[in-house]
């Protein structure tokens, strides 16, 4: 049985993952971390707010008794340095990571990167190295398991929407293509599918650390 962290769930693929988790029977608990707070009620949530997520000493006492982490949490590298871009991707989720797995020793991670993160850290592009930068070493971090998730374009589903207006626009022009899009497995996949893969490889692992989107799918 599941007992899950998530963190990210105000954003559109936490959503999913926490819708998922809610409606799944394979999931008992779900503690959602987050700096506002969500406005959901059910039997198996909890949630607590932090306001700032390098400092976890308010809430670090009740960070036990969970075996799996859904990482959720990100924002967009556009118009911002590389020093501030790593500061908020890598470090911040690297303590997170850090601090969950003292409490946690026996914890499946997962954490949503990226198609094209860069793996080998040498990418010209400054978000493919960070990113590449952060699974690396999440991966060299004790847990029972870790899934890098990176999955390319992602239809919103269940009524989520993303809070970033550019983003509203674009998922608005491109729902109606929807149903052409998912026959392109490789590049596509939604967020109930993501929701679902992540309590899989919680429940039984994969065969490989990095799921691309085409691996998403499969494991719905």
């Amino acid at each position: 049985m599941i007992k899950a962290i998530i963190t990210g769930s105000s954003g559109m693929v936490g959503q999913g993952a926490l819708l998922e988790c809610l409606d799944s029977s394979d999931v008992s608990d779900v503690l959602v971390i987050n700096r506002r707070p969500i406005n959901i009620k059910h039997p198996k949530l909890k949630e607590l707010l932090v306001d700032d997520f390098f400092d976890l000493s308010s809430i670090e006492k009740e960070l036990s008794g969970y075996n799996a982490c859904f990482f959720c949490l990100g924002t967009s590298a556009a118009g911002m340095s590389e020093e501030k871009y790593q500061h908020i991707t890598y470090d911040l989720t690297l303590h997170f990571a850090e601090t969950i797995l003292k409490h946690n020793p026996g914890l499946t991670f997962c954490y949503v990167s990226g198609t094209g993160t860069d793996s080998q850290e040498n990418s010209r592009m400054m978000w493919a190295r960070v990113k590449g930068k952060t699974e690396n070493d999440l991966l060299k971090l004790p847990f029972k398991a870790a899934f890098m998730f990176r999955p390319g374009y992602i239809q919103p589903l269940r009524g989520i929407k993303t809070k970033t207006k550019v983003y509203q626009i674009f998922y608005a022009l491109l729902k109606p293509l929807y149903p052409i899009l998912k026959h392109f497995p490789k590049f596509v996949t939604d967020t109930t599918k993501v929701g679902q893969a992540m309590i899989h490889v919680a429940l039984s692992g994969y065969e490989k650390p990095h799921l691309e989107s085409v691996d998403i799918n499969f494991l719905k």
